[in-house]
Formats: C-alpha cells, structure tokens, sequence
C-alpha cells in the first residue's frame, strides 16, 4: 500500500499507538488500514459415493482440480457464499450438511472454509472460472493434480469421515513447508 485511502496522501509501515503490528499509517488524516485475511468459502459436494471437482480455468493454479470455492463477498453469510460459489463455479445446487473443515492457509493470508454438501440434483455445468466440472469416486480423484493442499486435506479427512460412519469438524493449518491438521470429535 502506498497512499491512504482516504485522503491519498503516502501511507508509512509503522506501529500505531497501542497496536503490537506493523499497519499502514496515513500521518496526514490518522487512518490505520489494517489489512485482515480473505476468507476462501466452498463445498465438497457429494453425489452417493463421488465428490464433484471443478477443473480450474484461471490463476493460481490454473488446468488442476479443486472444490468449488472463492472468496467471501461483503454482505453474505459464510454458507450463502459457499452457495453462490458452488453455482458460480460448477453450476450446481447443493443442500449443506455442516461445516466440515477450517484451513488458515497462513502463507496466503487467507482462512479456507469448507462445508460437506450433498448435490441436488446432476444438471451440474462449468462456470466462468472452470474448464470442467466432474464427478469422481475416491479411487479416482487426481491427487497429483489438486490445486491447492487446502482442497486435499479436506477431501482426505472427508474419505476417512465417510469409512468410520462419523462427521468431525476438521481444523488445521497450512503452512508453506509443513501442514497441520487435527480434528474435533465425530458428531
């Protein structure tokens, strides 16, 4: 960030005043722009015994495989914008069955949140940002070729979930050498 927002003069890096973080200051107005993580919503949306994945058609990452996520949008709830994500990118209609896992995806500065779902229906199609939309049972999922490590831990607690008969709610985080990840009791 290089000027304020608010009155466009130059912003520094500095530690405001009964702060413990390096913010950007305006000294001409006094604002502090505080920059805060994204919050990445989605599903993991299951038809019987597949898990549907959208072939991404845009940066990062683009060509490889991931659940139907994005960002949060002002003035939505997590689950409405897990929603419209899912219709967004995969043109599917979902019902949600609790939020499944919770990723701080530090390296990004972002929180990734993913709800189980189950399809409504299989008129699925791909949107703007997918190259394709498809369903895959757990044998065939391309492991090698998910885009992101958010999307592979929650598929692979999802997988043990679903043999054990139990639903936790997962939480971990991910970090740019290292993942960690743990799970609350099934319920």
């Amino acid at each position: 960030m290089n000027y304020c927002s608010h009155c466009a003069h130059p912003v520094q890096l500095e530690i405001p005043e009964g702060d413990n973080r390096l913010r950007y200051c305006c000294r001409a107005c006094g604002a502090v722009h505080y920059q805060n993580p994204k919050m990445v919503l989605g599903t993991l949306p299951v038809w019987q015994d597949q898990v549907l994945l959208c072939k991404r058609a845009i940066e990062p990452r683009y060509g490889l495989w991931t659940l139907p996520a994005g960002f949060m949008e002002n003035g939505e709830t997590i689950a409405q914008g897990a929603l419209r994500e899912t219709r967004e990118e995969a043109g599917a209609e979902v019902r949600l069955h609790g939020l499944f896992s919770v990723l701080d995806v530090e390296v990004a500065n972002q929180v990734h949140l993913y709800y189980r779902a189950e399809l409504m229906k299989l008129d699925f199609c791909p949107g703007v940002e997918s190259l394709e939309v498809r369903l895959f049972r757990q044998q065939e999922i391309p492991w090698e070729q998910l885009a992101f490590r958010s999307v592979s831990l929650t598929l692979q607690a999802y997988f043990a979930d679903r043999e054990r008969g139990q639903w936790g709610l997962h939480t971990g985080s991910v970090h740019a050498e290292l993942v960690r990840y743990t799970s609350t009791e099934p319920r």
